[in-house]
């Protein structure tokens, strides 16, 4: 049997994919790129498909990490490379992160000019000294796998498009008697000079070049590799070498490096190829990636992208596209909100990236090279943020690549000399970020939820256990003797201990689940260690010391120094998803605790007590409700744990047009790799997961006027919404295959056995 390359099939499918969308709406037109480049939400604009490797993006300044030795403040705006308000682009880089509030990456930037060669970036006020250009946003084009920008000072019109592991790029130039692409191995994203550990480059003849870069960043340990090919043979080729302080360096001073050599080596290089072009000539350019080898990167270059059609690719991902985003099919009379929900489909599918070669290879956390049998290789895992709806939702939607990445988790576990699950990972790398063990909420669901085999449950309890045990990491220890993380030993401790508590709670699920009942008995008693920080002299978690006591020096409002991360403690004190009712009869039953929770959305949050935070803006807070971090995105639902679930579907359809619109500077928040934007699919449909680890979901009131969710299973769940409009945002009845419900919960297993869901809305409670 001959097999195709995997680029024939990627393109044989097109007419299938593209029957589908004639069949139903063409839903690509509806996603915006461009939403949450501005401000805060910290996306990319540029082409990639779903869940890529390769995301091929403009980068927009060249700020650096460092500033006069110490951490440049500045740099935070530029976690995606991209800034809407900017007015220059450097170049297009093939590796970014979507919404992070943390960065790295900006991998393989390459440049187009036109002119006498300039091999330095220049400034963002004086563009003309570098290679950089000034581009307007009235020549900007961004749709899912499709990047298009004017170059101005060059007069180059650039595209993008990718396949999964391999970028393209499609220059038109003017006629020019010197043109340049430029290769720059120093730019990067949270860059500094000593960022870089090594560089290689390889020029094997006039149209393809390969090489890796080393960099030491977020990811410790991070090697890249990439082939790179020219549709045109070019004409002459160098590089310059910025290393400075290289004491050794052996005997190639023999040779000129800098004009036509071509094997180069170093921390810093930058590398130009040369042409001649005719007046709207097309220089293609791919650029293939791999995390094991220039061989690797090869190989997928020739199995996604073999030939130069650039228009076909752009199809083919744009196919995909329509593919993902028509797993939901949502209703509305109003063009802006399905230019939301589908925006957020798109968000919401950016990551994780797959992480591996098309023949299965990819490098591990021991930097040794492994071959992912039977499942897809993935990473970037940003679980402090997409245990609470991201991963959820995959198991609804997409519950076979939800299992894949649960499995990388586990070969992650596998592969860690600390015997830990990731925490925040990427690129073969554990960068311990945030905190938590949230890969365990994560697997716990999938498992729960059937999504993966029962024949891994064990495995995967194992992984949970030791992580929770790992006395080593971020105040374990101390949290196993005491019950509570202490804040004069480990900061943050009141986070720690109230997430420990929950990752502890699906545990013990998990544990019951597969009859380990000394198991479940510890992990449920640890459960409960959120009790331990409740004070109730004040009615509000607080941070306790070591001796018992509880810290003196203390504000509800402030989200600096006292005992929370990207929260304060009126927001964390609503942190016990595992245990609403429990938490709602600690603070003293409904009558305390409604009052309470009514004024996490009606009080004022004055700035002085987010003024030290760059996570915590203005743009992502509702009284003094921080939409814009994740610790709260339960918090209103929940109402349904009380006599006034109408509050929560106030809540909701008050949060959804203020925290997301499809403008530039439409999200309140970092997007933070999907999860704001998973918070909007599941909110506007209707229902949210508050506790992944339970089989329910809490309603709310939905935003679509209908939707249908297409199921893997190859069932159906019809959402249906009857006199839906902006101010009929109470559900005055619900029906599940026209069976009322009486609670304001709704099970996993309703909804992916397939069925309706009628929602009946009013402009009363």
């Amino acid at each position: 049997m001959k097999l195709l390359p995997l680029a024939a099939l990627l393109l044989a499918t097109v007419p299938t994919f593209a029957q589908k969308a004639r069949s139903t709406e063409n839903l690509v037109q509806y996603a915006k790129p461009l939403v949450g480049t501005a401000r805060m939400g910290h996306t990319y604009p540029g082409a990639t498909v779903p869940f890529g490797m390769v995301q091929l993006s403009p980068d927009t300044d060249t700020v650096g990490y460092e500033l006069s030795g110490k951490y440049n403040p500045r740099v935070y705006e530029y976690c995606a490379g991209y800034q809407y308000a900017d007015k220059t682009i450097v170049g297009f880089s093939h590796t970014h992160f979507s919404g992070t509030g943390h960065s790295d990456l900006g991998d393989f930037l390459v440049m187009p000019t036109t002119g006498p060669l300039q091999l330095n970036p220049g400034t963002a006020d004086q563009p003309e000294r570098g290679f950089r250009s000034r581009f307007s946003h009235q020549n900007e084009v961004a749709e899912p796998a499709y990047y298009r920008v004017k170059l101005d000072d060059h007069d180059i019109l650039a595209e993008l498009t990718a396949s999964n592991r391999v970028g393209m790029h499609q220059y038109t130039f003017p006629q020019s008697e010197q043109a340049h692409i430029i290769l720059d191995l120093t730019a990067g994203i949270y860059n500094y000079p000593d960022k870089n550990v090594w560089t290689f480059v390889r020029v094997e003849n006039d149209t393809l070049v390969t090489g890796y870069r080393q960099t030491h960043g977020w990811a410790r340990t991070r090697t890249e590799y990439f082939a790179m090919s020219f549709s045109k043979p070019f004409s002459s080729y160098g590089s310059r070498n910025l290393s400075k302080n290289q004491v050794y360096r052996g005997f190639w001073g023999r040779f000129d490096q800098s004009q036509h050599f071509p094997e180069l080596a170093g921390e810093q290089l930058r590398l130009f190829f040369d042409f001649k072009t005719t007046a709207g000539e097309k220089v293609k350019v791919k650029m293939a990636l791999s995390g094991v080898s220039t061989e690797g990167a090869l190989r997928n270059m020739r199995a996604e992208i073999p030939g130069w059609d650039f228009e076909a690719v752009k199809r083919a991902g744009q196919a995909q596209w329509q593919q993902e985003l028509g797993k939901v099919v949502v209703e509305s009379p109003k063009r802006v909100d399905k230019e939301n929900f589908y925006t957020a489909m798109y968000h919401a599918a950016l990551s994780p990236t797959t992480y591996m070669d098309v023949d299965g290879q990819y490098r591990g956390l021991d930097q040794n090279i492994h071959k992912a049998e039977g499942f897809t290789n993935y990473t970037t895992f940003s679980l402090w943020d997409t245990y609470r709806a991201l991963h959820p939702l995959y198991n609804l939607l997409q519950p076979k690549r939800n299992a894949d990445m649960v499995q990388s988790m586990l070969a992650h576990y596998d592969q860690s000399t600390m015997h830990m699950l990731p925490i925040w990972s990427h690129y073969a790398n554990e960068n311990w970020c945030m905190i938590g063990y949230h890969s365990v909420p994560v697997i716990v669901d999938a498992v729960l939820k059937g999504v993966v085999p029962a024949a891994q449950a064990q495995r995967a309890l194992d992984a949970c256990v030791a992580t929770a045990h790992q006395a080593r990491f971020d105040g374990i220890g101390l949290y196993e003797q005491l019950g509570y993380v202490p804040e004069d030993k480990s900061g943050a401790s009141v986070s720690k201990t109230l997430e420990y508590a929950y990752d502890d709670w699906c545990i013990a699920q998990l544990a019951r689940k597969l009859g380990k009942a000394d198991i479940e008995a510890e992990f449920n008693k640890r459960a409960h260690n959120w009790q331990n920080v409740y004070d109730s002299r004040i009615g509000f978690m607080r941070p306790r010391l070591a001796d018992g006591s509880f810290r003196p020096r203390f504000d509800v409002l402030s989200t600096n120094d006292q005992g929370f991360i990207e929260g304060n403690a009126w927001n964390y004190s609503l942190y016990v998803p595992q245990d609403p009712a429990g938490l709602i009869a600690k603070m003293g039953g409904e009558k305390k605790f409604l009052p309470h929770l009514d004024s996490l959305f009606t009080m004022h949050l004055p700035d002085k007590f987010f003024a030290e935070t760059e996570d915590i803006t203005r743009d992502g807070i509702i009284g003094n409700y921080v939409h814009g971090n994740e610790p709260a995105h339960h918090a209103a639902y929940l109402y349904n744990w009380t006599s006034q679930p109408y509050k929560t579907q106030a809540r909701v359809r008050m949060i959804l047009p203020k925290m997301y619109r499809p403008t530039p500077d439409g999200l309140g928040g970092n997007d933070d790799c999907g999860q704001m934007s998973a918070w909007y699919i599941f909110s506007a449909l209707g229902f949210y997961p508050v506790a992944p680890g339970s089989p329910e979901y809490a309603l709310g009131s939905p935003a679509v006027h209908g939707a249908t969710l297409n199921l893997e299973n190859g069932n159906t769940f019809r959402i249906t919404v009857k006199n839906q409009s902006d101010k009929n945002v109470y559900v005055k009845e619900a029906r599940l295959n026209g069976q009322k419900l009486t609670r304001p919960f709704l099970q996993y297993t309703d909804v992916v056995k397939g069925g309706e869901l009628v929602f009946t809305m009013s402009g009363k409670p």
